[in-house]
């Protein structure tokens, strides 16, 4: 099995940096990815990805079953409501760490519910950018 761990990113995440700084910071994807290259354990590597499109993280996640050990996940918007993400999830094998930026649990009612967390092996959130390091920490431990 391969070390790469996919660092899954739904939607309007590529908005980061750009979309209500006051929640998500000033700090972009790419920056996403530079923090969590410097959390690699050695001999891992990662594949940063993010769409808007349900069926396309879910088409990630089926690829991951044969090219990576583990996903970290912040499927933004889709946490409450994909069922699809979820199952596709449940396929995966290796470790899954679900991340959110912001405090979900500070803020609206409907951001408390996550079908992700229901397959996910750890969630962080509300460590801003820090969470996707610490998550491909953890996601290097339980696969290394």
């Amino acid at each position: 099995m391969t070390k790469t761990i996919y660092i899954l990113n739904g939607p309007n995440l590529n908005l980061l940096g750009k979309r209500q700084p006051e929640i998500y910071g000033h700090e972009t994807l790419e920056d996403v990815e530079r923090m969590a290259r410097d959390a690699l354990a050695g001999g891992f590597d990662c594949r940063m990805m993010q769409s808007n499109w349900e069926g396309q993280i879910v088409d990630w996640i089926h690829e991951a079953r044969e090219e990576a050990c583990g996903i970290v996940i912040n499927p933004g918007a889709l946490t409450h409501t994909s069922v699809a993400v979820l199952d596709a999830l449940n396929a995966f094998e290796g470790p899954v760490i679900e991340v959110h930026i912001s405090n979900v649990h500070k803020r609206e009612t409907f951001r408390h519910h996550s079908y992700v967390s229901l397959r996910a092996d750890g969630v962080i959130a509300g460590l801003g950018l820090e969470g996707y390091a610490a998550a491909v920490r953890r996601v290097c431990s339980l696969a290394g």
